[in-house]
């Protein structure tokens, strides 16, 4: 039995903060908050996709400090503007 979209975003926002680092945690716990209930299906596959990446590299590619791969830049782009008014 697959799990219900409801499920899926519950799950996915408990992965976004419990992530090891805090920074990520708090970064991710917002954008999750504020946009997974949105996102079409293909885009909640690209951010648990995203999820399954390191912290380190996550916390780089979201402050500008590393370029992301090609297939997560927009998603990249999006998180990075969570906390810019």
């Amino acid at each position: 039995m697959s799990e219900t979209r409801e499920i899926r975003i519950k799950r996915l926002k408990m992965r976004s903060m419990r992530r090891g680092i805090k920074e990520m945690d708090l970064i991710l716990q917002a954008f999750a908050a504020r946009r997974l209930e949105a996102m079409t299906p293909g885009e909640l596959d690209l951010y648990e996709a995203l999820l399954d990446e390191n912290d380190q590299d996550l916390y780089q590619w979201v402050t500008g400090q590393a370029l992301p791969p090609a297939a997560l830049a927009g998603l990249i782009q999006e998180i990075s503007l969570t906390f810019q008014p």
